[in-house]
């Protein structure tokens, strides 16, 4: 995905044609795919890179499938770890070791710290305009666009906003100041850990999670990050959450995954996961909401990156083809609802299977039963192919269930 060059584009009379807010996964993916496009793109982010972004770090392959798009090469940075193995623990104890196949990466740990540099310094190498320690501070509509004012008093003209400012979206609260606080569809909690001797990918079902799970996934140097995720609900609170995490550490479960030597790195953090997706909120007018902004997070697993990736890409692509805003947005929400959207009904439907010990027991064993149901659990777990992909024919082909993952050069992959 080569840019069209280092000199940033400009549209009429010197009004940006978008203007994305967010400098994360979502939003690089959007001011890339849209300067590419021959868009004039200026991305603004409050923060400073590198910065820290709670999270689990982990990558499926679909999400890896769409840096190695954007020409990111994750697997050459020195914090990135390759998975080669899963391991699912049910309620009951029963382990289910899930190997994924060596034809390329089908999934990887690396820290937000360091994923997020390196798609910043992608986007510049791109000749992306991005201004960090930019905090949005107003939003008006204009005849022609929208008005986006900063904290220093920069005023921004652009026909177009991507939102890509995460679950507390700035955007969303400026553009509905009335509308009660999103407090995220799922609770996690994670520490990074050193010390941990096992390389393995874990995915630990403990009875008091459910539909939630527990995990403790690789980083070099034996290092993890370990944490866990609960659906919200009456009397899941943060200081809950906090009481739980010494108890989770200390279960035999766990415990064992991590090993005598393993020791806590940092404190712990806690934050909000969005996965209560609604076509109609990805629109407002000339503002589309990407990545975790449009809560279009997999309520089956709470992964985030891959959808952030994809719907940034989605918005780039809608901003481009052209026509009014009624016409960009519908473009838009149809992308995302072709592309997503039956995959996250589907795992909101899939998440009651794992709701009470003996779905998640029978989960477990069923993804156990062969080696072809091992090795393809593993790829439709961690997104090789799409949540609903038997329920959706018209995505169907060849090489659905034998195609190679990410980081791989085979021109007869088809295109994810």
């Amino acid at each position: 995905m080569a840019g069209p060059g280092n000199t940033p584009a400009r549209g009429i009379a010197g009004q940006l044609d978008v203007l994305v807010v967010g400098a994360g996964p979502a939003g690089v993916a959007a001011a890339l795919t849209a300067r590419e496009l021959g868009l004039a793109v200026l991305v603004v982010d409050r923060a400073v890179f590198p910065r820290d972004k709670t999270c689990g770090d982990g990558l499926t392959a679909q999400a890896l499938r769409l840096l190695e798009r954007l020409e990111v090469d994750v697997p050459a940075l020195p914090g990135y770890e390759a998975v080669h193995e899963t391991v699912c623990v049910s309620p009951s104890g029963h382990e289910a070791v899930l190997p994924l196949p060596s034809t390329g990466s089908y999934s990887g740990v690396i820290t937000r710290l360091e994923l997020d540099a390196a798609l910043v310094a992608r986007a510049r190498g791109a000749g992306v305009e991005l201004r960090e320690g930019a905090e949005l501070v107003g939003l008006t509509d204009t005849a022609t666009g929208i008005r986006a004012e900063l904290a220093d008093g920069t005023n921004l003209d652009a026909g177009h906003v991507i939102a890509a400012d995460g679950h507390w979206s700035r955007v969303r609260r400026l553009r509905e100041p009335d509308a009660p606080a999103d407090l995220g569809t799922w609770h996690a909690f994670r520490q990074y850990f050193r010390g941990v001797e096992d390389r393995r990918q874990f995915v630990l079902f403990e009875r008091d999670l459910l539909p939630g799970y527990a995990w403790v996934f690789p980083l070099p140097d034996n290092r993890a990050n370990v944490g866990f995720g609960v659906l919200r609900g009456p009397g899941v609170t943060g200081k809950k959450l906090k009481q739980l995490w010494p108890d989770l550490l200390a279960r035999p479960s766990l415990r064992g995954v991590l090993g005598a030597g393993a020791e806590p790195e940092d404190v712990h953090r806690a934050w909000p996961i969005p996965a209560s997706y609604d076509p109609d909120r990805l629109t407002d007018g000339r503002v589309l909401y990407v990545g975790d902004a449009a809560s279009v997070v997999d309520p089956l697993t709470g992964e985030g990156i891959a959808q952030a990736l994809e719907t940034g890409i989605l918005a780039g692509r809608a901003i481009a083809a052209g026509g009014g805003p009624s016409t960009v947005a519908a473009t838009y929400r149809r992308a995302v609802g072709q592309s997503l959207g039956r995959d996250l009904r589907f795992a909101r439907t899939l998440q009651h299977v794992l709701r009470t010990p003996l779905g998640a027991r029978l989960a477990v064993r069923a993804a156990d039963l062969t080696p072809w149901t091992r090795r393809n659990f593993a790829r439709w777990l961690f997104e090789d192919y799409p949540r609903a992909v038997l329920l959706t024919p018209d995505r169907w082909h060849r090489k659905m269930f034998a195609g190679p993952g990410a980081f791989r050069s085979d021109s007869s992959r088809p295109d994810s």
